[in-house]
């Protein structure tokens, strides 16, 4: 009886699993636990008869004055614990970095050369061909090593048991373990690799396990550390980064295709996720993915501290926020860009006429369809049909629009100037609330559709003006940070009795948007949109628990922008005060860690 390999543990492989779980804490859900969990389980049950077949035909042993005692299947109990402590570790680490990562965009559908519309994506089928004739070389070559049961065994052995189990998660998700960026599966792998290589070289040193000189090629990578044991740790942490990129897999596809998968608990059965996978990728719906490809690029370019902040919503939820965000996006920028006031408005009837038709009972979506393809750009086209009206009100829709009708009022001119539809604070009240409210109102319908809970019908309306409230403030912010921006297309948003109050006009401040003034009204606009945060911030702790912290990001990340303004010397990129990336990060995390 001994210490020796449990000390292992305690110096080496728990610390860092310590780390870890104090660094992924405010990110981790209850789907997170889960996958780790799941994984934990498959790694145990898969490496135990395998790691049993070494000990017994004495490929590497362990002396009985290194290890505690307690055994099973001949496997030393910490043995069974690094199984764990492994699994576990590279899965926060992966968790980690893939954290950001929209999954959804990464499922390819694809199409054979005799569909109607033409092959599309056939070069995947080839990548799966190649990687499966690959693998199985590699299992072929493990198995004439073993077969000769000398100094080739050991890395034979780990040849045919590691191929078989790629072999399966490759056939599952090859799609996704090309495609995902290297970030969230290169770093995940070649990270605990190296460490767990320089671990088990002291240990090897040390004696704590020995591999007999029989079994072993006798090649070094460096001095101590064994070629077998490098490829083990490599192929083990490959084989955990496959399983966890399987399981997203499954996820993305159970939670991007409601028409195929309508009713998906928020913990998926084994069974269900199997089934996902093995669904041919010809039956994905390609129109689904290029919208939601479209509207992650439309957020990436419009605004990353939104993408960020999605991160931290889950499943459903946060692909009908992007497609929400992605409709809102559209829709601001056909209207602004417009080359003149009529065409705006043109815009504003063809997107309320689309939203009248979408909210028609009968036929709604293939009469939207034919419209939107005949009235908008094609860019714009999968905004609209992927936006979820089925679960959405059409009056924060319709106030939006109204919200859009009052930004034209600047394009009209008087004798002597512009004219401007914000007069007094009411006024800016009314416009906040319509441009940034409604969609604050739209946001928590969605929470409220994903996540039923036992509240009334009267405390959800409370939560609802509370969330129009909140987007009110977001506004606010929003008008502070871009002052200089909206001067160069004439438009001021500061209400004219506020103007009035210090002197300056309306063509004044378009002309100069700059001046000690102008700080002054900038200020007054950050006052009252923390007076208004401060309101509503407290009902964002009565919201279910998995959109809680979430929600906490999406508000902190836009509030941070609102803390940097107030700062002398803020940072200003295209003309508008910016919260720089690392700041983004760790204002998310602290909003997650209250």
């Amino acid at each position: 009886m001994g210490f020796e390999y449990a000390l292992v543990h305690v110096k080496y492989t728990i610390p860092p699993g310590i780390i870890l779980s104090l660094i992924y804490r405010p990110l981790s859900t209850k789907l997170d636990i889960y996958k780790i969990a799941f994984l934990i389980t498959v790694a145990v049950v898969s490496t135990i008869p395998w790691d049993s077949y070494l000990i017994r035909n004495r490929v590497w042993t362990y002396p009985p004055n290194v290890v505690i005692g307690p055994k099973l299947f001949d496997i030393p109990a910490e043995e069974l614990f690094f199984f764990v402590i492994q699994t576990y570790n590279t899965s926060l680490l992966y968790l980690l970095f893939s954290k950001p990562t929209f999954h959804p965009i990464y499922i390819r559908t694809e199409r054979p050369p005799a569909h109607p519309r033409g092959p599309r994506n056939a070069q995947w089928r080839f990548y799966k061909l190649l990687g499966q004739l690959l693998l199985a070389m590699i299992i072929k070559a493990g198995l004439d090593m073993v077969r000769g049961r000398g100094r080739t065994m050991y890395m034979g052995l780990i040849m045919i048991w590691a191929g078989s189990f790629l072999m399966l998660l490759w056939s599952l998700a090859y799609q996704f373990i090309i495609g995902l960026p290297l970030s969230n599966t290169i770093i995940p792998i070649i990270l605990p690799t190296l460490y767990l290589c320089v671990v088990d070289t002291f240990a090897l040193k040390r004696g704590t396990w020995v591999i007999e000189g029989g079994t072993k090629i006798g090649f070094h990578l460096w001095d101590g550390l064994e070629i077998e044991e490098a490829l083990f740790f490599l192929v083990t942490n490959t084989l955990i980064v496959f399983g966890l990129v399987a399981f997203d897999n499954a996820c993305a596809i159970l939670h991007a295709f409601p028409d195929m998968f309508p009713n998906v608990p928020s913990l998926p059965s084994p069974l269900m996720l199997v089934k996902a996978l093995i669904n041919p990728a010809s039956r994905y719906d390609e129109e689904r993915i290029n919208g939601l490809q479209d509207a992650v690029d439309r957020l990436r370019r419009k605004s990353r501290s939104f993408y960020l902040a999605s991160a931290a919503f889950q499943g459903r939820l946060r692909i009908d926020l992007l497609l929400l965000y992605s409709f809102c996006r559209v829709a601001d920028d056909l209207i602004d860009n417009a080359t003149s006031a009529a065409e705006a408005r043109i815009w504003i009837e063809k997107f309320r006429y689309f939203l009248d038709i979408s909210y028609e009972p009968s036929q709604a979506k293939i009469v939207a369809k034919e419209y939107v393809e005949a009235q908008f750009p094609p860019d714009a086209q999968s905004a609209l049909l992927q936006l979820p009206t089925e679960y959405l009100s059409p009056e924060p829709f319709n106030d939006l629009l109204r919200g859009f009708e009052m930004d034209l009022a600047f394009s009209k001119l008087q004798i002597g100037g512009c004219i401007s539809p914000i007069e007094a604070e009411f006024d800016l009240d009314l416009y906040a609330r319509r441009v940034a409210g409604t969609v604050a109102e739209l946001y928590l319908e969605l929470v409220f559709y994903h996540y039923r809970s036992s509240i009334s019908n009267e405390e959800e309306q409370l939560f609802l003006q509370a969330g129009g409230r909140m987007g009110v403030a977001l506004q606010y912010v929003n008008i502070a940070r871009d002052i200089s921006v909206d001067a160069k297309i004439g438009r001021a948003y500061l209400p004219l009795t506020w103007l009035h109050g210090e002197g300056l006009t309306l063509e004044a401040v378009i002309k100069n948007p700059q001046g000690t003034r102008i700080e002054k009204l900038r200020s007054r606009l950050l006052d009252r949109a923390f007076e208004i945060y401060e309101e509503a911030r407290g009902t964002i702790e009565d919201l279910p628990d998995e959109v809680r912290g979430a929600m906490r990001v999406a508000v902190e990340s836009y509030m941070e922008i609102g803390r940097a303004l107030r700062q002398e010397d803020y940072e200003v990129k295209a003309g508008r005060a910016t919260v720089p990336k690392l700041k983004r990060v760790r204002v998310a995390w602290q909003a997650l860690n209250k």
